[in-house]
């Protein structure tokens, strides 16, 4: 696909019924290339922004597991909630052993396991859409496995879909990261990373789920990975050709590195094709490194010499999903940017563009994904199905200021594109193609990545568009 990130799969579902390295080094809390309070276009405080993000219409709900209350509320089999200053769960006694048969490997293995599952959660917005995302360490022989059960409207309930199975590395000892293809009941379905209604129009929602962790590691080892952040966002957005448009708050920017996918190109095909498809991976280390996260050079080892930017072909390699054959895998992104340290990320949808300049004002970048027509974004100089860029700021204006990575060369990332417009592509759930028929949105998906510790006035805005 030119220039752009093959779509997620859920985008596929959409067009036809309408993200193991772990670097060394602290992140600090506010990070050195994020601009203070008051610095930036101009400057003022995020309060206006705050309430206007508040503001916003809620059409999506996202629940995560991250304190040891909320571990301790779960029921575990072979788990055991750990305190500390990262709160998680982890191996304790295992439950058993199981037999896994890799799919692309061919390999079968047998492996201890333990499980932790979560209460129910009862969706504040009765949904659509489900996609889990979670922040894991998993060390060389370690893996887990996210599952997802609901109950829909009419009281029934789903299976239980596997969302993920996902490690950090892909050595000898490690599985190979995947998502799991051909899920579904004949109401709902799972589309590489989403849980879906498979007609929406029904009026058949999911109102409630669980969610089911399993870890696993080699027997007779006293390794095992740890889940400290585990959560879903479940959505229902409008199908929608166009939203309605806001009203420009204050300006910022932010000091965000720049990387370019395309000087990729044809450097390691096995990746999905090279860097022609990674505007995710490449969008996930621009804010991997804004928030201070470094790779070593021994982690870099393996990347030709000869590569500019061998930072972003190692983000292409650890968030590679080996079913769906992309980068583009949503939690598996943020699952990636949760190994550097003292950082976290999830998946959610934001309801308008006050949400992003809420988190703006508090130094908080966000990757958005959006598809359009090249004559429906000024100055992109293409059309995409699915493409995903890094926001950093608003000008004076109201524009979007963004750090696009479908660009020639790492000086050519920065971009600003037209308010009215970028609201609409990224917003709407509808949209026709070149051809003239109805192709799907996005409805509003972002990936966030932050400190594991935020500062008071970044916990504020990300507690304003829905995350904590």
């Amino acid at each position: 696909m030119s220039r752009v990130e093959q779509p997620s799969r859920r985008a596929v579902l959409a067009a036809a019924v309408a993200a193991a390295a772990v670097a060394g080094g602290a992140i600090p809390a506010t990070a050195e290339a994020a601009p203070g309070p008051g610095d930036g276009a101009g400057g003022g405080t995020a309060d206006p922004d705050l309430a206007r993000a508040r503001q916003a219409a809620r059409q999506a709900d996202y629940r995560a597991w991250t304190t040891c209350a909320d571990w301790r509320r779960g029921t575990v089999r072979g788990a055991r909630p750990v305190a500390g200053a990262r709160p998680g769960v982890v191996i304790g006694a295992p439950a058993g052993t199981t037999d896994y048969t890799d799919p692309h490997t061919g390999t079968t293995a047998t492996w201890e396991y333990a499980t932790w599952t979560s209460p129910v959660h009862r969706l504040a917005v009765p949904s659509t859409e489900v996609i889990a995302s979670w922040n894991a360490h998993t060390p060389s022989g370690t893996w887990i496995q996210v599952e997802l059960r609901g109950t829909y409207s009419d009281g029934t309930d789903t299976p239980w879909y596997v969302m993920g199975r996902w490690t950090a590395g892909d050595g000898d000892r490690d599985i190979r990261r995947t998502s799991v293809d051909d899920q579904s009941d004949g109401k709902s379905s799972i589309w590489t990373d989403t849980f879906s209604i498979d007609d929406a129009a029904t009026g058949l929602r999911l109102t409630s789920y669980r969610l089911r962790l399993t870890l696993h590691r080699r027997p007779g080892t006293r390794s095992t990975p740890t889940v400290w952040r585990l959560g879903a966002m479940g959505s229902d957005v409008p199908d929608r050709f166009t939203v309605p448009a806001s009203t420009p708050g204050l300006a910022r920017e932010l000091r965000v590195p720049r990387y370019s996918q395309e000087i990729h190109k044809g450097q390691y095909p096995e990746y999905d094709n090279g860097g022609e498809a990674w505007c995710s991976p490449t969008s996930s280390q621009m804010i991997i490194e804004y928030w201070g996260g470094r790779l070593t050079e021994d982690q870099l080892a393996w990347v030709d010499p000869s590569y500019a930017d061998p930072q972003v072909c190692h983000a292409a390699r650890y968030t590679y999903d080996n079913q769906y054959e992309g980068c583009g895998n949503w939690p598996f992104n943020a699952a990636y940017a949760a190994t550097f340290k003292g950082l976290q990320g999830v998946v959610t949808r934001l309801g308008s563009l006050a949400d992003l300049e809420a988190l703006i004002a508090a130094g908080i970048p966000a990757i958005t994904s959006q598809s359009f027509l090249e004559e429906e974004l000024t100055g992109a100089g293409y059309g995409t199905s699915g493409h995903l860029m890094t926001v950093i700021g608003f000008t004076a204006d109201g524009d979007v200021i963004a750090n696009d990575p479908a660009s020639d060369d790492n000086e050519a990332v920065r971009r600003v594109y037209k308010r009215r417009e970028w609201e609409n592509i990224w917003l709407r759930t509808k949209r026709y193609n070149a051809s003239g028929q109805v192709a799907s949105g996005t409805g509003g998906v972002c990936y966030l990545y932050f400190p594991a510790h935020p500062s008071p006035r970044q916990r504020e805005a990300l507690e304003a568009v829905g995350v904590r």
